[in-house]
């Protein structure tokens, strides 16, 4: 399965810069995915797809200010002996500046990073922010490059980190983001993401207050979003690229919402990827879910078995992307890239801050 088989051309001026001042004004595209046919709604007509009984499940992590900008530390003073040359003379020593993106917490106070630029990201490294708020130290050097960095601080982690850091967008949005909350679902409850589940960001709490008054039970999940959902594919072939993990966690009340949709014949409906991948990793062979914890990697292209989902909403993907492939896995490849054509076709807008694909 080759990875240009996911191939799609975008149009630059496509691809959503700003939110929409209403969530839920945003355009809904349905996609059959027997038949691949095509409506164009807009995203509140969403309730009309959704019936008593069904069961819409939504990721509820929380996006973190993930983005800190430091700079390395000066090493401390001691007896120089050689010979200083002007370039040296005129560096300070320490005070570049180093870009930090947090990715993961591997402990209390460590945490999986990536760190720009590279080169001065060496082992021993000492960062400092907020003119000493916060400190790191670069303790190892892990997959894809990512770096370990151990934090110290005074008071509470979460705290400095609302001071100091900024909403990690995507690099194609280039756009200044006003309001913060706009790159946070409005049921956003635990701290943990470097991205946002972008399809959640289409509810408004009026929406979903019709959406349970009709009648459908709305199930919350777990899972800490990771770039590496959003990492191009550089293997040619599909199959050789490697997910990195996420964490996900599904509480029984929860997976009860779940389990009596599937016992009673009505549809689960998963809001976005993340929620997708949280379910498909929990499932038992019969679609069934249990309380459940732990690391997902779990990889989902053409020739998947769907075990528990029966409809997705998300939004238009990358091209070429992990998630591309996972919405074909659900309406078949072909049934996908027509739609995506159609998009483009209609100026619908892409990616975070873009429209909405209902998958049924």
């Amino acid at each position: 399965m080759d990875v240009k088989d996911f191939y799609y051309d975008l149009p630059k001026e496509l691809i959503a810069q700003d939110p929409l001042e209403d969530r839920s004004s945003s355009r809904l595209m349905v996609l059959g995915r027997e038949d691949g046919s095509i409506g164009h709604r807009t995203f509140r007509d969403v309730v009309d797809y959704l019936h008593p009984g069904d069961c819409l499940v939504i990721n509820n992590t929380k996006v973190i200010p993930a983005r800190l900008f430091g700079v390395k530390a000066a090493p401390q003073s001691g007896a120089y002996c050689g010979r200083m040359d002007q370039q040296t003379a005129e560096q300070p020593q320490g005070g570049a500046k180093i870009e930090l993106l947090l990715l993961k917490r591997r402990s209390e106070n460590i945490w999986e990073t990536l760190v720009k630029p590279g080169k001065r990201a060496k082992v021993g490294t000492k960062i400092s922010f907020g003119g000493g708020l916060l400190t790191g130290e670069i303790i190892d050097v892990v997959e894809e490059g990512n770096r370990l960095i151990q934090f110290h601080y005074d008071g509470i982690f979460e705290e400095i980190l609302d001071r100091l850091g900024e909403m990690p967008l995507p690099p194609y949005i280039t756009h200044h983001l006003e309001d913060q909350h706009r790159y946070q679902t409005v049921y956003a409850k635990y701290d943990g993401s470097a991205a946002a589940p972008t399809a959640g960001l289409h509810f408004t709490p009026q929406l979903l207050d019709q959406i349970k008054n009709q009648g459908v039970e709305i199930a919350e999940v777990t899972l800490h979003v990771g770039l590496g959902t959003f990492r191009p594919v550089k293997a040619e072939n599909v199959l050789d690229h490697h997910m990195h993990s996420e964490y996900f966690k599904i509480e029984q009340s929860e997976a009860d919402k779940i389990n009596r949709a599937k016992d009673c014949g009505h549809k689960v409906v998963a809001v976005g990827t993340t929620s997708t991948r949280t379910l498909e990793s929990a499932a038992d062979e019969n679609g069934y879910i249990r309380e459940s914890s732990g690391w997902t990697e779990i990889f989902i292209y053409p020739g998947y078995q769907f075990r528990c989902i029966d409809a997705l909403i998300t939004n238009f993907h990358l091209p070429e992307s992990t998630l591309v492939m996972l919405v074909s896995a659900l309406a078949g490849r072909e049934h996908v890239l027509h739609a995506y054509e159609e998009a483009v076709k209609e100026k619908y807008r892409f990616f975070s801050f873009g429209d909405a694909m209902l998958i049924i």
